[in-house]
């Protein structure tokens, strides 16, 4: 059985310097049956691995392990920039019992263009694409996640 999550996650925004956002198609499968739950687009999310990883290391390792993309090579910011929100019900049982709420932690990631290679984590994401902010805010599946995309391009 795996350890209960840590409530305590990043946020990891791709783009380019003409706000081109990365958006990843995610799979979420039940964990006792595996079967296809719901699919939707974000970007590049985690939580903490353990109770003292910093959020900065969690977004680089979050960030390389979902697209293949290293912090070190582009421009990574940390945008000092926090959320809190209520974890879905359904989801709550990967949680210590009593959990409900999540601290996200934003953070983006610059690329010289939507040329750069990205490698999907296999098993969790099937697809990705890029678009302008006003577009990928509007897809994305997390109410945080647009919004922060909106922030980050200063649009809304």
């Amino acid at each position: 059985m795996k350890p209960p999550k840590i409530p305590r996650s990043v946020l990891v925004m791709i783009h380019t310097p003409d706000m081109q956002f990365l958006l990843l198609k995610r799979v979420c499968k039940n964990e006792f049956s595996n079967k296809v739950e719901r699919d939707f687009w974000q970007s590049v999310t985690g939580s903490l691995d353990f109770e003292d990883e910093l959020p900065i290391d969690a977004a680089r390792r979050e960030l390389f392990e979902e697209t293949g993309l290293r912090a070190e090579d582009y421009e990574f910011r940390d945008l000092m920039h926090t959320t809190e929100y209520e974890i879905f019900p359904e989801w709550r049982y990967r949680y210590a019992e009593g959990v409900t709420h999540n601290t996200e932690y934003q953070f983006a990631l610059c690329v010289p263009d939507t040329t750069v290679a990205v490698r999907l984590a296999e098993g969790e994401h099937t697809a990705f694409q890029w678009l302008p902010a006003r577009e990928a805010a509007d897809l994305c599946f997390s109410w945080n996640n647009a919004g922060a995309i909106r922030r980050l391009a200063g649009i809304d």
